[in-house]
């Protein structure tokens, strides 16, 4: 009996390929899953592949940043063995730490340039030329045109302003 039931588990697993092996968890709920490098029943070798299930989301409410940085190297085969949690917690609180030390930083040299008179008020931009006026290089149309052809009379019609 023990025969037929390899048999028929290693037919299931010619036809429909090698089930994913779960490889890992993260703390946001993820799950790693590797699948084998194996054969199919018409004799093509499938590589290696892994992938991650997102947990708690559906596909289109994933966002960027959901996945570990860890975790994102292992799926892309950056890395050969899967990271452990207490790799990526070592990981985040690292950079926790940088970027707490990044913003005591800013605010220390925002206060000694403030001190120093080094930081510069914003100042109040005038825009000069055809984006700032009606009228280029004038301050206002002339009022009667002159020309020196008998037909033409630039200064004849003005449009409405609907400013």
């Amino acid at each position: 009996m023990s025969g037929l039931w390899r048999l028929l588990r290693a037919l299931k697993v010619r036809v429909t390929g090698p089930p994913k092996e779960l490889v890992g968890l993260d703390h946001y709920g993820n799950k790693y899953y590797l699948i084998p490098k194996h054969e199919t029943w018409a004799g093509q070798t499938i590589r290696e592949r892994r992938m991650v299930d997102a947990g708690n989301l559906k596909e289109y409410q994933y966002e960027a940043g959901i996945i570990p940085t860890e975790w994102e190297a292992w799926i892309r085969k950056k890395r050969k063995d899967p990271p452990t949690i207490e790799e990526i917690l070592k990981n985040e609180n690292y950079r926790e730490e940088i970027k707490l030390k990044a913003k005591e930083a800013y605010e220390k040299d925002r206060l000694l340039q403030a001190k120093d008179g080094l930081v510069a008020e914003p100042v109040q931009t005038q825009i000069k030329g055809h984006a700032s006026a009606h009228y280029y290089g004038k301050n206002e149309p002339s009022p009667d045109p002159t020309s020196t052809a008998s037909t033409f009379q630039p200064g004849s019609w003005t449009p409405n302003e609907r400013i």
